[in-house]
């Protein structure tokens, strides 16, 4: 067996690693942000994390990773069938074979199912735990985890399948988004205004016109953790994307810290022009977390220096989205997942045509991604911006309306997805029995914080 398909599977394998943790730390994040019980935000990201596998090993990874009918979606019957391949002993066929995509005729990486599985399903959960973040305190537990098994089978890998399966559609046509900038990031952003469009109409139903701003009640030490954590898992998430491990591995590593790092110095310097003092804990995680959202669907394909460039121009940029995200008084977005990872993710997909240079994209197995406008990319970069435009459109009508249904359907099946005080899912009656009444509705523009390929 070739010494560099072992190393791929061996990188890959830790990246998935790395990218799961990142799943339980955005539980942390919200309690460090928030003052959150640890018991909730725990529980639900463990649930996210369970479901995930389960539903993405039945059928979840075939459907946004098999070869497609049509470029819409995967073959949910390809090779080894639903649960990896179920009780079947042809271990050469079932697992030591290299995945389809994985080879000579596309990324040619080597990775085996299993590798190449684990990887897309720690993606997915992530998604769904960003997506989780205005769901706390708002929805029941047992909705939460109904829409959870749809997102898995349908919501997050029909996107995925078009951009990040080679014979999706999308993909055909030439869209990158090299590490989730919108099949993650925007995808995540859209998902949870669908959910948050079902709450603010049953509380507009119980009378409520908005929900009142509350401060924040950040916890110091859970919050470092979990930027830690994140920033930590963001070395699997960005580099692993690469899907191999090569020099432009290396590249991707300093291109994410390197946004990450600036990211937070430029909202800390928009925080003192704002306020004359020195800016908080808080404001610091916000713009680590938007330098690496930004670069994200970018990291395999620009040089350090326009990383930098592009961790400069998240401050003012997460800035403007809160204040304008903090007018709509319906939203509960207290962790800043639309400012944050819809705007951010958004802004990184339409910064491709603008920063990519061919030679790190060759080296992240996309050959064929035309210089940026800002390197001489001319007509092939604006015929990219097209493409990304266009991309974008597609997913996040896709995931919003998908994702309204589903829990308008839900909440038509039982009685609502809220939690109110006569039905109380297990997890709001341990909040009420622990006297953590904290009510997690505060306005995206009092904490905002954007977190989590």
């Amino acid at each position: 067996m070739p010494v560099p398909i072992l190393l791929n599977n061996f990188w890959v394998l830790i990246a998935a690693l790395l990218v799961f943790s990142m799943t339980v730390s955005v539980g942390l994040l919200e309690v460090g942000e928030l003052g959150a019980s640890l018991y909730r935000s725990l529980l639900k990201t463990l649930l996210i994390s369970g479901v995930g596998i389960v539903v993405m090993a039945i059928v979840g990874f075939n459907v946004g990773f098999a070869p497609t009918h049509d470029g819409l979606f995967g073959n949910p019957f390809y090779a080894q069938g639903f649960f990896l391949g179920g009780f079947s002993s042809n271990y050469p066929a079932t697992f030591g074979t290299v995945w389809w995509s994985m080879g000579p005729a596309y990324f040619n990486t080597g990775l085996y199912p299993g590798t190449y599985f684990l990887f897309e399903t720690a993606f997915a959960a992530v998604t769904l735990a960003l997506v989780g973040v205005v769901v706390l305190r708002k929805v029941k537990l047992t909705s939460f985890a109904i829409f959870s098994v749809v997102y898995f089978v349908f919501i997050w890998t029909v996107p995925a399948a078009w951009i990040w399966n080679p014979s999706g559609w999308l993909a055909k046509l030439g869209m990158v988004d090299f590490a989730g900038g919108l099949v993650v990031h925007g995808a995540a952003g859209a998902a949870g205004l669908g959910i948050l469009v079902q709450i603010w109409r049953e509380e507009r139903a119980r009378g409520a016109r908005a929900g009142p701003p509350r401060p924040p009640q950040p916890k110091p030490a859970w919050l470092v953790l979990s930027i830690l954590l994140l920033w930590m898992g963001w070395f699997g998430f960005n580099p692993g994307s690469v899907l191999g491990f090569n020099t432009e591995t290396i590249v991707v590593v300093l291109t994410t810290f390197v946004a990450a790092a600036t990211g937070m110095v430029s909202f800390l310097t928009v925080q003192f022009y704002r306020r004359r003092r020195f800016a908080d804990l808080t404001s610091g995680v916000n713009g680590t977390l938007m330098g690496l959202i930004v670069i994200t669907p970018l990291a395999g394909f620009v040089s350090p220096m326009s990383a930098l460039i592009l961790g400069a121009v998240c401050g003012p940029l997460f800035a403007l989205a809160e204040n304008r995200f903090a007018r709509l008084k319906w939203i509960s977005d207290p962790v800043g997942l639309l400012p944050g990872h819809l705007v951010g993710g958004v802004f990184g997909v339409l910064m491709i045509p603008f920063f990519a240079q061919r030679m790190f994209a060759v080296g992240s197995g996309y050959p064929g991604l035309p210089n940026g406008l800002f390197f001489g990319g001319g007509v092939a970069a604006v015929h990219q911006l097209g493409i990304e435009a266009l991309g974008i459109v597609a997913v996040l009508a896709f995931v919003f309306v998908a994702s309204f249904l589903v829990v308008a359907l839900i909440a038509r099946l039982s009685d609502g997805i809220t939690s109110t005080s006569g039905s109380a899912a297990p997890l709001e009656r341990y909040a009420a029995e622990s006297n953590d009444s904290y009510p997690m509705t505060a306005r995206s523009g009092s904490s905002a914080s954007p977190p989590a390929r």
